[in-house]
């Protein structure tokens, strides 16, 4: 493999000593302020304070460790030598062998996140992802805790066979050749682009698409293992090789081990995930993709019931309703105590009831009939008031209002035709509705077509009229009909408008017709003297009689 060799199996790296992660005190990345930082199981690969997985948290490195030794080789980095120190560059790795530049170029290749900058997400998702695609347990025995001694060659077998068969690093270099196309996507290579090796398929990759084929992650610093001619992450190679302990994440190199939950587990590792007893061979309940033993499970997630305040236990069915929990025997109506499991029930004041209970206490009534509205009646509501459908009817012709319009009045209900023919306007003269446009006569309504004077029938509406004996008529009508005369003209005198009159003996005249018979001039506040049917003032009356 290109001259790289396997170091022992303890894995020191370049300054001798043991490869270390900074991973106790860290925060958690899904928990945040509620978890106080890594706290880790004595051999679970969990948080004790959290719960959650190791890679959960922020886990990161003490020095910055290249991944040649974290995986316990040696030998060149790459066949050209290291142009510059990445982190000189602000980088927690750069591919060996690429001056600075094409490192960019690269770089610019890959998602934002993959790109390890100091400081920034980046770097701290490359620490995450060498923890998961390069666990320390799988690369070197010094890290594996419950290794039994007797299966420690076959560890160290399968970690040999691995860097000798398995196990590389690619390397990135420029595209020489036209027509090559990517070992993963088979799309066309750019030629002069940037793409990635990998010696022992002889392919070449387009940085993006350098990926562990089970979990889709881009292979962390290049590092990555082979198995029928594809491409994994060392984490999912061995996987494809060796059992997993769900419980510690270490490989588990006994014939004997225990499978549940579609999951493997070291025999003594498959156990409550509450209390750490062993459930081999005993009952458990599967709680968000953890095993709980009956107890452990009932003292943290079974309800308690709201009658007889006891534990609903894993074999005692659990009824709800609105975040409150009963036995199956203790949902009874709070009343008259019948059960009411599989019936319609009500609830008041975190009570429950059965129907008629819940109908004959609380129930809202009919305003019209006064009986209770059942479960799925529907209800007419109206301010404050509501009816049953029947029951919101007119009150004078008793028919169902519905949908239609209706007016209210005090506290009755009439539809349109009953309250117009009850309350609306009539004419006193036809005795129909008015509905625009009247006239309003001695306090009476009349239509401005019935309102006509009582002789002639022509409308009065917008005409000088005069009444008699409580009957309109219109100026003509009634001077025709009951005025006086005027001696001159013979025209009647009716007083409308403020027209003065004169009146002597039993004859009348109008102002304008007040004159002296001989020299035609006004007699109103004169003296005159009468000569027969004529009246004259008196200079005529001297002139006449000289």
């Amino acid at each position: 493999m290109n001259g790289v060799q396997r170091m022992p199996s303890d894995a020191f790296d370049t300054k001798g000593v043991l490869i270390t992660d900074v991973e106790e005190g860290q925060p958690c990345l899904q928990c945040g302020d509620t978890c106080s930082g890594f706290s880790p199981h004595t051999w679970r690969k969990n948080c004790t304070s959290c719960k959650c997985p190791r890679e959960a948290h922020d886990v990161c490195h003490e020095e910055w460790v290249s991944v040649r030794s974290r995986l316990g080789l040696k030998g060149e980095e790459s066949s050209c030598p290291v142009a510059f120190d990445p982190r000189e560059k602000g980088l927690a790795w750069a591919p060996p062998g690429l001056p600075a530049h094409k490192v960019e170029e690269y770089f610019s290749m890959l998602p934002e996140i993959s790109v390890p900058r100091l400081g920034t997400p980046g770097e701290r998702y490359r620490d995450r992802q060498l923890a998961i695609q390069l666990p320390k347990q799988d690369l070197a025995r010094a890290y594996c805790r419950h290794l039994n001694p007797k299966h420690a060659s076959s560890a160290d077998d399968f970690m040999a066979a691995r860097n000798e068969i398995a196990l590389d690093i690619g390397s990135v270099q420029e595209v020489l050749e036209r027509d090559l196309d990517c070992g993963a996507c088979h799309a066309p290579l750019k030629y002069g682009s940037l793409a990635v090796s990998a010696s022992k398929l002889g392919l070449l990759y387009h940085p993006a698409c350098f990926r562990c084929t089970e979990c889709k992650e881009l292979l962390v610093d290049l590092a990555y293992c082979v198995h029928d001619d594809t491409l994994f992450c060392e984490r999912h190679y061995a996987e494809q090789l060796k059992p997993r302990c769900a419980a510690c994440d270490e490989l588990i190199f006994s014939g004997e081990y225990t499978k549940a939950m579609n999951k493997d587990w070291h025999s003594g590792h498959f156990c409550c995930w509450q209390c750490d007893e062993s459930l081999t061979g005993q009952r458990y309940v599967l709680r968000d993709e953890h095993p709980y033993c009956i107890k452990c499970y009932e003292s943290v997630f079974a309800n308690g019931c709201e009658e007889c305040n006891k534990i609903i236990g894993i074999d005692s069915k659990d009824l709800s309703y609105k975040d409150k929990h009963w036995h199956e025997a203790c949902f009874l109506c709070n009343r008259c105590r019948v059960s009411l499991v599989d019936k319609q029930f009500g609830s008041k004041v975190d009570k429950i009831y059965c129907g008629n209970c819940y109908d004959a206490q609380f129930a809202s009534r009919c305003d019209g009939c006064g009986e209770i509205f059942r479960a799925g009646t529907k209800k007419m509501e109206y301010k404050t008031r509501q009816w049953h459908e029947k029951c919101f009817c007119c009150v004078v012709c008793k028919n169902p209002i519905g949908t239609k319009s209706f007016i209210p009045r005090e506290q009755e209900i009439y539809c349109a035709a009953c309250y117009e023919d009850k309350f609306a306007t009539r004419c006193v003269k036809c005795n129909k509705i008015i509905t625009s446009g009247g006239v309003t006569y001695k306090n009476e309504p009349w239509h401005r077509d019935c309102f006509t004077c009582s002789n002639c029938n022509n409308s009065l509406a917008g005409q000088r009229f005069t009444s008699r004996d409580d009957k309109p008529y219109c100026a003509d009508c009634f001077g025709e009909l009951f005025a006086k005369r005027c001696t001159a003209c013979s025209k009647p005198i009716t007083g409308i408008g403020g027209t003065r009159f004169i009146s002597f003996e039993d004859r009348h005249w109008h102002n304008d017709c007040f004159i002296c018979a001989g020299c035609k001039t006004s007699l109103v506040g004169r003296g005159f003297i009468t000569d027969g049917e004529d009246i004259i003032c008196p200079d005529c009356a001297k002139m006449k009689f000289m």
